[in-house]
């Protein structure tokens, strides 16, 4: 998710409003037999528009791995083992996984985003794989590893806070939106990474 102005959360991870079409809507992304849970701790289940549910429900079935930095896993827990997409993570982290910390999830713990991709590349096999938005994302899209970006963007205006690409230098091309979806309180866009 990110705001009109670029931004995933304020100076202090307050993602406000960002993910408000989550929770508003009258479809489920998942069914009753999966997880379709907020991971935040308020235990309640996605809802969103007819839209916004086929176009992430098709996404997150895509998905074999997600990669994400340690600030987010750390916010979140690692969503208790149980990540909302794919069978396995990968952190970005100078830090190991905490001890005892669901010993059975499929957790990797890496110490740079190329090795993070390389292990998720082995990983996945021929599903997606997801990198979460923040500095490890930008970090991805800068060392040429990124085919497409897809953004969920909210109508609000955050003013500052943590960029969408972190503090990434420099400009990196992408071509025209090849997907755009219309949800309710969201606008899903996806760009392929200009070559």
């Amino acid at each position: 998710m990110v705001s009109v102005d670029g931004f995933i959360a304020d100076e202090e991870d307050d993602v406000g409003p960002l993910h408000d079409w989550y929770f508003g809507g009258d479809t489920p992304i998942t069914s009753d037999e999966d997880q379709g849970f907020d991971h935040s701790g308020s235990g309640s289940r996605f809802r969103v528009s007819r839209a916004s549910a086929e176009y992430v429900g098709a996404m997150w079935r895509s998905i074999g791995v997600i990669v994400m930095g340690r600030t987010l896993f750390d916010l979140v827990n690692g969503w208790e083992g149980s990540p909302p997409a794919g069978d396995h993570v990968v952190v970005v982290s100078h830090r190991p996984k905490p001890d005892g910390w669901h010993p059975d999830a499929s957790y990797h713990f890496v110490d740079d985003v190329v090795a993070a991709v390389a292990k998720a590349q082995e990983l996945a096999g021929e599903r997606t794989i997801a990198v979460n938005a923040g500095d490890v994302g930008g970090q991805v899209l800068a060392a040429g590893l990124v085919d497409e970006v897809a953004m969920d963007v909210v109508p609000v205006v955050f003013g500052s806070g943590k960029r969408y690409f972190g503090g990434i230098d420099g400009q990196h091309l992408l071509e025209d939106p090849h997907v755009v979806v219309r949800g309710e309180g969201v606008l899903h866009v996806k760009f392929a990474v200009r070559r």
